[in-house]
């Protein structure tokens, strides 16, 4: 009789998390907390603080708002907004097992999500369909489950998988940010529930009315291996744009360091960066963080893609560069995605993108992107210097969740 999938990935999440990992994970909690301190003055902020209780919960509306969250390319979402509440949400929990829970939360996120296909993502959101269940892992982990619950949190919590992409046609939503939120408390309660004694389908993903036959044509494989952990393979967004959109926004830097970016602009790309960025009057600031054309308007301005190139000021003084950038499809980068998200601008091609694993950022991006983030956030220097401080060497778990607390009131 063969396995259920979510039992063997249950069994992997229950191995032993090794020092590497960690220190992996805690570049990853900077970075969210980087996206959480940038994005503290927003209204999705603001929802937080009047809804949510403690710090981890309304950072939870936080971390996707400026779209610099981290993101896996091949199973096409973003961990790091879903899993980082759920791993800091035990008070009592130490630095290290909030860190196992985070290594365990993206596990189970890009594993499950790397087997859905383009017919899922051109309908389903695949940060909240998964969510849950890399919520239900790093909740697991701080519980301290062994294999067999971590597939049955996963069961329940994928038995409620959804998130419907329909919000991109209705600007201004905040229904992303609810998604984060929804996912988080429902993969937490899954864990929870089984805690208590709540079983679940084991057989979830493949049977015959489970999630693969729901929401996919074609199903793939899991993610990862007995060998390693994902967390090594996600990406980190160094712009403050869709991630589609970092393609040509890396090759218009490169040409710009060489002197060789000049009007008109010519982008070619993947088809879904198409499907999600091609929008050459864009209006809100959402829309220009989801615009190729306004992209390539920032760097040829000789701006640094930060959060301020997005703002609706920057919308009017950019148009009329907008306006010399034309997109297109290559159908040899489209059949290269999602292994490698590529673009060429006025023929320079990168096959990868910075901050993916073949193109990685340093240590020294990351603390300054959260110094960056945080004066956008409105926190002084210090703010940062401490943040970077209890990620990247800090012990003291509860100072985290204390700077949360301060963060958003």
């Amino acid at each position: 009789m063969t396995e259920p999938l979510l039992t063997g990935l249950g069994a992997r999440l229950a191995r032993p998390v090794a020092k590497s990992e960690r220190q992996r994970a805690r570049l990853h909690l900077l970075d969210w907390l980087a996206c959480v301190a940038g994005a503290r003055g927003t209204e999705a902020a603001l929802l937080g603080a009047s809804i949510a209780f403690n710090g981890w919960e309304r950072a939870t509306y936080c971390g996707n708002v400026l779209e610099m969250d981290d993101v896996h390319r091949t199973a096409l979402l973003h961990p790091g907004p879903v899993v980082w509440p759920a791993a800091l949400s035990m008070a009592s929990a130490g630095m290290d097992a909030r860190l196992d829970a985070a290594v365990r939360g993206y596990e189970a996120m890009i594993a499950v999500g790397a087997a859905f296909d383009a017919h899922h993502y051109a309908r389903w959101h695949p940060t909240a369909t998964m969510g849950g269940l890399g919520a239900a892992a790093a909740f697991g982990s701080l519980i301290g489950f062994a294999g067999v619950e971590y597939a049955h949190a996963l069961a329940n919590a994928g038995s409620v998988a959804g998130g419907l992409w329909h919000m991109r046609h209705a600007p201004g939503v905040l229904t992303k940010q609810w998604h984060i939120y929804h996912a988080v408390r429902t993969g937490r309660d899954a864990a929870l529930h089984v805690h208590y004694g709540a079983t679940g389908p084991l057989t979830l993903l493949e049977g015959p009315q489970g999630l693969f036959a729901s929401m996919t044509e074609r199903p793939g494989t899991l993610g990862g291996s007995e060998e390693g952990w994902l967390i090594h393979a996600v990406s980190f967004k160094p712009f403050a744009a869709c991630r589609h959109a970092h393609p040509a926004i890396d090759a218009a830097m490169e040409l710009r360091k060489a002197g060789r970016l000049a009007a008109p602009f010519h982008v070619e790309t993947y088809a879904d960066a198409l499907t999600f960025c091609d929008r050459p009057a864009p209006i809100t600031e959402l829309d220009a963080k989801f615009s190729l054309q306004h992209a390539l308007a920032v760097v040829a301005d000789g701006r640094k893609a930060e959060p301020e190139d997005f703002t609706t000021e920057a919308i009017a003084a950019l148009a009329p560069l907008r306006a010399q950038v034309t997109v297109a499809e290559d159908p040899a980068i489209t059949a290269r995605y999602p292994a490698h998200f590529g673009a060429r601008v006025n023929g320079l091609e990168l096959v990868d993108t910075l901050g993916d694993p073949e193109r990685p950022v340093s240590e020294e991006h990351i603390v300054a992107k959260m110094h960056s983030l945080a004066r956008w956030g409105g926190l002084p220097a210090s703010a940062a210097e401490r943040a970077v401080r209890l990620a990247l060497e800090g012990e003291d778990a509860a100072a985290i969740d204390a700077m949360l607390e301060e963060w958003i009131r």
